[in-house]
């Protein structure tokens, strides 16, 4: 289960802390919304817009009339998922001309990237651009290396200078601030939308053809999953599920101030060890596939192959799926379940943070070198609907994909360097679109409109906090000790015992620093 820290810093001597309220405010790039395509569903209850028609491609608008880089080459090193394209193929030229840029890619594993971008940080010699993902952050050094490294954006981008770019200033402002570190805009960042949460995914087909009913309750899917479940026939009815337990149980992620007033970590909640409890019966029930007990192989191909009826991945999962068994399976239909609670009321999911993903400029860049950074994050941030847009997810028509029935497909060529390149820069505001599968896209914002309606926010919502690095060891050792747990390698007095340490160890200690960040910065809720 998640219990990440996003992290930042504070130019002061420890770099600890965060930045918020008003002296956020006067960091931030002047919102502009774009007005350039409108969305078929507007964002609501924190969604991201949606997309369900078919664009059309002869009559796209243009959102960066004007080349805005010189042509000037500047280098950037991202995690990059799959087989990297060779360097200066032909979308790399594509996109360069057109943005009027130059891009060298250094392009990482991104399974392995904390370790290489840990070791870059630390070296003397930097890429004028460099990603940073949320999730790297829980390494206290790389979190303070990051305020060291990076230049202040603010004089390019705070205010209304940030009209200069005007996808970048139509980020949302939440997104914006999740880019300040150390009382600095440093980070460009890839927003998400509040309610792009972990997803319960199901077999919708095979839910039909059998007549099972989508369970509403911890007690019912247990029930279900039971009567589901064939070790015979190799057919289970989950993979392992713990990502959604916290929404079913109500337990709020990390720090947050509870309806009594006080300050409590997750784990230190009751409804913490009730939805740990239910998933260590879903393992002992023999439900969950042997190979997701053992976390070997691919459960999202138990999903597709029918081995398992019911897996959790997040909101990217439900084209990947849909598309890629259109063909080969043309009877395969995936649906989104609703989150339910524990006791069959609502769930409660908390908001997903606005900005998850940055890239930053190195400290002492040249001046040309941060604009023609800058140009390229306003081009991959380009919405949808746009030649640009069209440009950075598809490539060049012909080369990378063909239209077929109104919507672009893409062809072997596109689809080994058309890749998660450019789109490391930046994003847009959220949005989904599917042109080939459209109904995907309206089922994707529909469930996230729903379960937004659900949706809290804990106090720390939208702050990038760096913690004191003496506590940075607190907490290590507990994903191991939940996996443990809910497979019956442990029992519940050792978890038990594990927060009573934690707490002795420094987590009350902890608990006196955010009380005191809180009063100073207030709530993000």
């Amino acid at each position: 289960m998640p219990l990440l820290t996003a992290c930042g810093g504070s130019d002061s001597e420890s770099r600890e802390g965060t930045t918020s309220g008003k002296a956020a405010e006067k960091l931030l790039p002047t919102y502009v919304a774009s007005t350039v395509a409108k969305p078929d569903i507007s964002a609501k209850n924190g969604s991201a817009a949606g997309y369900t028609g078919k664009a059309d491609l002869a009559a796209l608008a243009v959102s960066v009339p004007d080349k805005l880089g010189t042509g000037a080459p500047f280098k950037v090193m991202s995690p990059f998922w799959g087989t990297p394209p060779k360097p200066g193929c032909a979308y790399y030229k594509a996109v360069d001309e057109a943005a009027g840029t130059k891009v060298t890619w250094q392009n990482q594993n991104g399974t392995t990237y904390g370790q290489k971008l840990g070791a870059v940080l630390a070296s003397s010699s930097l890429p004028d651009m460099v990603v940073v993902p949320s999730w790297e952050l829980n390494n206290n050094k790389i979190s303070s290396a990051v305020t060291g490294k990076f230049m202040d954006l603010g004089p390019y981008l705070a205010g209304d200078k940030v009209k200069k770019y005007p996808n970048l200033a139509a980020i949302p402002s939440d997104a914006w601030r999740m880019g300040i570190f150390g009382g600095a805009l440093r980070g460009i960042p890839m927003p998400t939308a509040p309610a792009s949460l972990i997803v319960p995914y199901y077999r919708k087909d095979i839910f039909e053809k059998q007549g099972y009913s989508v369970p509403k309750s911890a007690d019912e899917f247990l029930s279900w999953a039971k009567d589901a479940t064939s070790a015979r026939a190799k057919v289970y009815a989950c993979g392992d599920i713990a990502w959604i337990a916290g929404a079913v149980f109500g337990v709020a992620p990390n720090w947050n101030i509870d309806d009594d007033g006080k300050l409590r970590y997750s784990i230190e909640r009751p409804e913490y060890l009730e939805s740990l409890a239910w998933v260590r019966k879903l393992f002992d029930a023999g439900v969950v596939h042997p190979d997701d007990r053992a976390r070997t192989g691919d459960a999202g191909q138990r999903f597709t192959a029918g081995q398992i009826l019911v897996c959790t991945s997040d909101m990217s999962f439900w084209y990947v799926k849909a598309a890629e068994q259109a063909q080969a399976n043309p009877e395969f239909r995936i649906d989104g379940m609703d989150l339910f609670g524990a006791d069959g009321g609502d769930p409660t999911p908390y908001a997903s943070a606005p900005a998850n993903i940055w890239s930053m400029i190195r400290k002492g860049a040249s001046r040309e070198t941060v604009e023609n950074a800058l140009a390229a994050a306003n081009f991959a941030a380009a919405p949808y609907g746009t030649k640009e847009r069209m440009l950075v997810d598809y490539g060049v028509e012909g080369s990378h994909y063909t239209v077929e029935d109104g919507a672009p497909v893409k062809t072997d060529q596109g689809n080994s360097e058309v890749i998660n390149a450019w789109t490391m820069l930046a994003h847009p505001a959220p949005y989904e679109a599917h042109p080939d599968l459209p109904h995907i896209a309206r089922a994707q914002v529909e469930w996230q409109q729903r379960m937004g309606a659900f949706m809290k926010k804990t106090s720390l919502y939208g702050m990038t906090i760096v913690e004191p690095a003496r506590y940075a060891n607190l907490s290590s050792q507990l994903e191991q000790l939940q996996i443990d747990y809910v497979r019956g390698n442990k029992k519940m007095s050792d978890v038990q015992a594990f927060i009573a340490n934690w707490k002795s160890a420094g987590g009350d200690k902890l608990r006196d620093w955010y009380k005191e960040l809180l009063d100073k910065n207030g709530s993000g809720n």
